[in-house]
Order: C-alpha cells, then structure tokens, then sequence
C-alpha cells in the first residue's frame, strides 16, 4: 500500500511536531516552501506559528495563489492556531494588509485570548473525534466569532466560544493537537486525503 504524500506549509511555525505525528500515522510527509512541493502532495498542514508572517512569506515565496488554488479545488487541509487564521473567509483583528488563504466560511479573530502568558489547556469533547475528550493547548489562540452555514462547528470551549471547525475536506482549529500527542485530527486529514 502506497503512503499518503501529505505537505506542511513549512515557511515558518511548529512544522516538525506535524511532522513527527503525520508520520507516525503513516504518512510519508514532506515540507511544502515551493509551488513545486505543494503539487507533490495530497493533503496538507497550515501550521500554528505567526499567521501575519506566514501570509507575507507565501506571497514572498508565490505560494500564495497556489495555496488559495489547491484549497478551492478540494486538497484535505488541517490548519491549526495560526493555520486556522489562514483557512478563514474573514479575519477580525488582523495586521494591516493581512490576507488569508481562506475556504472555511468563517470569521476568526487573532489573539482571541490575549498574549504568551493568556495561554491555557483544557480537556473538550469533539464528537467528530470521540471519546476520550481531546486534550487542548492554547496558544495566542484565535477563536471562531461567526460561522457561516457552509461550515460546521465541531469543538467549542465550556462558555461555548468555537474553537473548532469543519468544511467538506477542511478541519480548522484554534488550539495544537501536535504539541499533546493527540493524533485524531491528523487521523481525520489522512481519511480526506484517502476519500479524495
């Protein structure tokens, strides 16, 4: 059986943990700086990392049509913290200029939490996971403020703030199953890539 070819975004942010949990699933995974490496893959990880710096870089790099193209035509995508930033149709409180990659029809708000030292983990039910709850770590997380009627909601906080997203082959998530061994959102990306 061949191994699916799944790409990180690997311009800048937390590419090697993806990595290291991608593989383990099985996959054969390889960083996406080029329009070259994004068209060798089947799937594919929009990091947490800087979303303003990420944006400017994959204009620097021409990776930003590519990007908006592989989205819009259906590539599975895990975008997580500042990946979710990324997938969004609309951003609140974003650097004066920042664009997003968009697809999920969505607006999200960066740094929804405040700083560095705002960071926080809890346990949430994600149904689209099962049991057990799903360890969460937050980082200068963004949250969901809207979510259009193309996109479904699959996690939000105990107050009821969305902090998960679904849209046909795009998972969006404000918080990092890479950094807690939580495997089952990159599990779903690998499923995607084999219905594709």
């Amino acid at each position: 059986m061949t191994r699916p070819q799944i790409g990180v975004l690997a311009l800048q942010g937390d590419v090697r943990e993806h990595a290291r949990v991608l593989t383990d699933l099985g996959a054969d995974v390889r960083p996406v700086r080029r329009p070259e490496d994004l068209a060798a893959v089947s799937g594919l990880v929009l990091p947490g990392g800087e979303s303003s710096v990420i944006d400017k870089l994959a204009r620097a790099f021409d990776m930003r049509e590519p990007l908006q193209a592989a989205i819009a035509e259906g590539m599975p995508v895990l975008g997580t913290c500042a990946g979710l930033i990324l997938l969004a149709d609309r951003l609140v409180d974003g650097i004066a200029g920042q664009q997003t990659f968009g697809g999920l029809d969505v607006t999200v708000r960066r740094n929804a939490f405040g700083g560095q030292t705002e960071s926080f983990e809890t346990e949430l039910d994600v149904p689209a996971v099962g049991e057990p709850p799903v360890r969460a770590t937050f980082i200068r997380a963004p949250v969901v403020d809207d979510v259009g009627p193309s996109a479904e909601v699959i996690a939000r906080l105990p107050d009821g703030t969305v902090v998960g997203v679904r849209q046909g082959r795009l998972i969006g998530l404000s918080f990092h199953p890479e950094l807690d061994d939580e495997t089952r959102f990159h599990a779903l990306l690998l499923a995607s890539v084999g219905d594709a």
